[in-house]
C-alpha cells in the first residue's frame, strides 16, 4: 500500500474510532445520569417497593392519606389513634387456641375472631382497655400484638361538608386521569375523594406510603423467614403525601355546630375573619356522618340536602340585600339618613309593609332598621338597575370563587337579571332573580365590619409535607374600596340601629354591641321563608363577621338573629387563633 493510501486510511479510521469512542463515552455518561436521577430522585420509591416485596405487610392506618387541618393544626375528621390487636395468622401455630383466647379477652364468641385468623394479616375492630392490653401482652402468643392504629375519623368530624367524603374508585378512565396528573400509583377499589376538599385535593393528599406499618418477612413461596419475625416502623415521612391547612378554626367550628344542632334543622352558618377575610367556621345542616361505613345509610334514608354545602349554595338574601341598594343610594347622593318617607302598610304599592299598620312618617335610617319594603321599592326605582347591579358587583355578589376551595360557580347567578323587565321591585328587596350565597353575604357585610374594603374569602392557607413544611401557600386576596369612608359610617350607624331599636334586636351584644341586617326571603306561598341575619361584632372595633341562614324560619329577626348573637357570645372570649 502506499504511503498517502496508508495516511488516508489511518485518518478515516482514526476519526471513526475516535467517533465510536466519543458515542460510547456520551451514552455511558447519559446511563450513569440516569442511575443517579433513579437513586437520588426515585432512589426511595423503588427500595420501598422491594420491601413490599420482600414482606406481608399490614399498614397501621386505616385510610392512608394527609390530613385536613384547622388553621391550629387540629384535625377536622378528628384522626385519633387507638390500640388494636393485631394478628398474622402465619404466625400463630394453634389459631382454634388463639381464637379462644382472644374472644375471652375481648368478650366476644371465638367464631367471631377465627375469620381474622386466616389469609392476610389483620387488626381486628375492637376497642381494648387498657386490661385488655396487658392481659395479651403478658400472654405472647406467636403472631398475636397490640399495636397503635390511626383512625382517620374520630367520635365527631367537623365541617363534614366542606372536608367532604371518600368512596371507593370504580372507574379505570378515572384512575388513569388521577395517575396521570399526580403521578401516584392507583388501584380500583382505592378510597379517594368524592366531595369537597377530599375530592379537589385527592391528588396531594393520597399517600405514597405508609406512616406506620408491621411486617413479616417471607421467602419467595411467602413463608416467613426464620430469625426476622415481626418488624414495626413508626412515626415514618411519607414523602408523597400533603396535608391541607385550612383557615377554619375547630374552636369556632364547634361551638357553630353546637349551635346549630339546637337551634337550626336546616341552613347555614359563616364565621369570617374581619380584617383578614378568612373562612374560620363554615357549617351546614342538616350534617352527615363521613365515615365511610356509615355512608350507605344517608345515602339510602337521608333528608335531601344532607351532603350539600348550603353556606355556597344560592338563596335569594331577601332584606340583607338592602345594604347593596342603601349604600348606592347614599353613595350616590340619592338619599340621606334622615331622607323622609311615608309607610302606608297593608295598604301600599306597588308592594305592601309587612307591619300592616305601617311606619308612617319615617326617615330613611328609621326604614332600614325596620326593614320597611315600600321604602326600598321607592329607592330602588329611582336608582334603577345599572346603579343596583354595580354596586352588588363591587360588594362581590358576582364572585362565587372562594380561595383554596375550588367550587363551581353556579351559573343561575346573574345580576344582569335585574335589569330584565318587571324584576327591579322584587330585586330592590332582594327576591325575584337575586341570588346569593352565605359565604357571598359575609364577605357583602365584612366590607362594613373592614372599613369600606372588600376582601375575597378564604378558606385554605397551605399544603404542608409530611414534615410539616409548606410546598403551597394560598395568600389573602388583595382587597379594593367599595364605598368611601363617609358612606360606610353611615351605613354602619343604621346597621347598629338595626340590633338596638329595629326588626333585629335578637342579635343584640350587652357591653359590646352589635350591627346586622336581618333578611326573610318567602319561599312558597305557604308562608314558609328563609330567615337572614348577617352582622359583625363588637360594633365598633369589629372581629367577626357573621352570615346565619335559617330555613323554613319565621323571619330573620326571630329565627336567625338569636343564633347568631349566641354564637357571637361565646366565640367573643375565645384567645385569637
Amino acid at each position: 500500500m502506499k504511503t498517502a493510501e496508508k495516511e488516508w486510511f489511518v485518518t478515516v479510521y482514526g476519526k471513526r474510532l475516535l467517533f465510536l469512542f466519543s458515542f460510547f463515552l456520551l451514552a455511558f455518561a447519559l446511563l450513569l445520569m440516569h442511575l443517579g436521577v433513579i437513586q437520588i430522585g426515585r432512589g426511595e420509591q423503588y427500595a420501598f417497593l422491594a420491601l413490599e416485596r420482600q414482606t406481608r405487610s399490614l399498614y397501621l392506618e386505616d385510610y392512608p392519606r394527609g390530613d385536613i387541618l384547622d388553621r391550629r393544626g387540629q384535625s377536622l375528621t378528628g384522626r385519633l389513634q387507638a390500640n388494636r390487636v393485631v394478628v398474622f395468622p402465619s404466625l400463630i401455630p394453634d389459631r382454634t387456641e388463639a381464637a379462644r383466647f382472644l374472644g375471652t379477652v375481648l368478650g366476644v364468641p371465638a367464631d367471631r375472631i377465627s375469620p381474622y385468623l386466616t389469609g392476610d394479616p389483620a387488626y381486628l375492630p375492637r376497642d381494648l382497655t387498657p386490661g385488655m392490653v396487658e392481659t395479651i401482652r403478658e400472654k405472647g402468643m406467636p403472631g398475636i400484638v397490640v399495636l397503635p392504629v390511626s383512625f382517620r375519623y374520630g367520635p365527631r368530624p367537623l365541617a363534614v361538608q366542606v372536608v367532604g367524603y371518600l368512596g371507593r374508585a370504580q372507574s379505570r378512565t378515572e384512575l388513569a386521569a388521577l395517575q396521570n396528573s399526580s403521578g401516584k400509583a392507583y388501584q380500583l377499589n382505592d378510597w379517594i375523594g368524592q366531595a369537597g376538599l377530599e375530592k379537589f385535593y385527592e391528588q396531594e393528599l393520597k399517600a405514597t406510603r405508609p406512616r406506620d406499618a408491621a411486617r413479616l418477612f417471607v421467602d419467595a413461596a411467602g413463608r416467613p423467614l426464620p430469625g426476622l419475625g415481626l418488624q414495626f416502623a413508626s412515626g415514618r415521612k411519607d414523602p408523597g403525601r400533603r396535608h391541607v391547612v385550612t383557615t377554619i378554626d375547630a374552636r369556632i367550628q364547634q361551638v357553630v355546630e353546637n349551635v346549630m344542632d339546637r337551634r337550626v334543622k336546616k341552613g347555614a352558618v359563616v364565621v369570617m375573619d374581619t380584617r383578614t377575610g378568612d373562612i374560620l367556621a363554615l357549617a351546614s345542616r342538616p350534617a352527615y356522618d363521613p365515615r365511610p361505613e356509615a355512608l350507605p345509610g344517608y345515602l339510602l334514608t337521608g333528608e335531601k340536602g344532607t351532603f350539600m354545602d348550603q353556606a355556597t349554595a344560592l338563596f335569594q338574601p331577601g332584606s340583607v340585600f338592602k345594604v347593596v341598594v342603601a349604600a348606592a343610594a347614599l353613595a350616590e347622593g340619592l338619599v340621606t339618613p334622615d331622607s323622609r318617607f311615608t309607610c302606608r302598610g297593608s295598604a301600599d304599592e306597588p308592594v305592601r309593609c309587612w307591619y300592616g299598620p305601617g311606619h308612617g312618617n319615617i326617615n330613611f335610617s328609621r326604614a332600614f332598621a325596620e326593614s320597611c319594603n315600600p321604602v326600598f321599592v321607592r329607592v330602588g326605582l329611582e336608582l334603577g338597575p345599572e346603579k343596583i347591579i354595580e354596586y352588588a358587583r363591587r360588594f362581590g355578589l358576582d364572585n362565587q370563587a372562594i380561595t383554596g376551595y375550588p367550587v363551581t360557580p353556579d351559573p343561575r347567578q346573574d345580576l344582569g337579571l335585574i335589569a330584565a323587565s318587571h324584576n327591579l321591585v322584587n330585586s330592590s328587596l332582594g327576591q325575584g332573580p337575586v341570588l346569593a350565597t352565605p359565604v357571598q353575604l359575609a364577605a357583602m357585610i365584612n366590607v362594613l365590619a373592614n372599613n369600606g374594603t372588600y376582601i375575597q374569602p378564604r378558606l385554605v392557607m397551605e399544603l404542608r409535607d409530611d414534615g410539616g413544611r409548606p410546598v403551597r401557600t394560598f395568600p389573602v386576596e388583595k382587597g379594593h374600596r367599595v364605598l368611601p369612608p363617609s358612606v360606610v359610617a353611615q351605613l354602619r350607624e343604621m346597621m347598629e340601629q338595626v340590633t338596638t331599636r329595629g326588626v333585629g334586636r335578637e342579635a343584640y351584644l350587652p357591653g359590646c354591641g352589635s350591627a346586622g341586617k336581618t333578611g326573610s326571603a318567602q319561599v312558597d306561598d305557604h308562608g314558609r321563608v328563609n330567615a337572614w341575619f348577617s352582622g359583625y361584632a363588637p360594633v365598633h372595633d369589629p372581629r367577626y363577621t357573621i352570615t346565619v341562614l335559617v330555613r323554613e324560619g319565621i323571619s330573620g329577626g326571630e329565627s336567625a338573629a338569636p343564633v347568631f348573637r349566641e354564637i357571637m357570645e361565646q366565640i367573643l372570649p375565645l384567645p385569637p387563633a
